[in-house]
């Protein structure tokens, strides 16, 4: 797959899709890679929008500069990636860690932006002793340790018995994920803080969420959502953390609902 250089670093990326479409440009979790949203790609696609997709610094097959990272340094590279491929302005839809960085572009590019999708995830993090622990960890014995734990909180156990084939490629994301590239990510979320910041988001956005999302619940959609002004919130049934796996029907419907009626934006 293609690579850019931007902001110091490289970044691998993809499109799929009608080279004339609208973009939409998607940004990953942490511990995954750009192929988190396959079961995206044939839906908005078939409904005329062009696909770009990247593997967020330190993960995938972007490169791993030296950590730690930041939300901000994260968004240049959305932004870096944007100039690189001449794009003026796209869609953005980010996850977990791809929605913290879409909290920041909305916040600071909104210029850059015809819409802003945010998926489980959240302006802070209160129990920052979690991730020195989770970074202790992976330092200490690896991704490998964190892979069960990873599986059990991003799907439902209703959801891992019915997509055995999901369950084994999140497995590997999070395994062959950088220890260095986990790592510096995860300071960038253990010191984010949002709540601020979000309250001057105009773009239209939607926020959506997994009904048993523990890792971030319901309660920081909500909270999200009662910050920005120009956003719409839809809790997903049957659904923890990836949602865009889970329930990736309705999730699309929901996606593709939105897209279409912020279009004449573009």
């Amino acid at each position: 797959m293609p690579s850019a250089t931007v902001n110091e670093t490289t970044i691998n990326y993809r499109f799929d899709g009608p080279a004339e479409g609208p973009v939409v440009l998607f940004s990953n979790s942490l511990a995954t890679n750009l192929t988190m949203w396959d079961r995206q790609i044939a839906a908005l696609a078939a409904a005329g929008y062009r696909v770009l997709r990247h593997d967020t610094r330190g993960h995938g097959q972007s490169a791993v500069p030296e950590g730690p990272y930041s939300i901000e340094m994260m968004s240049g590279d959305v932004v870096g990636l944007m100039d690189f491929l001449d794009l003026p302005r796209v869609h953005f839809c980010g996850l977990s860690l791809g929605g913290m960085v879409g909290q920041m572009m909305g916040a600071t590019y909104a210029d850059r932006l015809h819409s802003l999708t945010l998926c489980s995830t959240t302006s802070f993090v209160a129990l920052k002793e979690t991730w020195d622990e989770r970074i202790a960890s992976a330092r200490k014995d690896g991704m490998e340790g964190a892979v069960d734990a990873t599986v059990d909180r991003w799907l439902t156990k209703a959801g891992q018995e019915r997509l055995p084939g999901e369950v084994e490629k999140i497995r590997h994301m999070v395994r062959t994920t950088s220890v260095e590239g986990y790592c510096a990510c995860g300071v960038a979320i253990q010191r984010m803080d949002l709540r601020e910041t979000i309250r001057g988001i105009t773009t239209p956005t939607l926020v959506l969420v997994g009904e048993h999302d523990p890792s971030t619940p319901v309660a920081a959609a909500e909270f999200i959502h009662g910050r920005i002004a120009s956003s719409e919130l839809r809790v997903i049934a049957d659904a923890a953390h990836l949602i865009n796996v889970e329930q990736d029907d309705v999730f699309n419907e929901a996606l593709l609902g939105f897209l279409n009626k912020n279009r004449e934006r573009e």
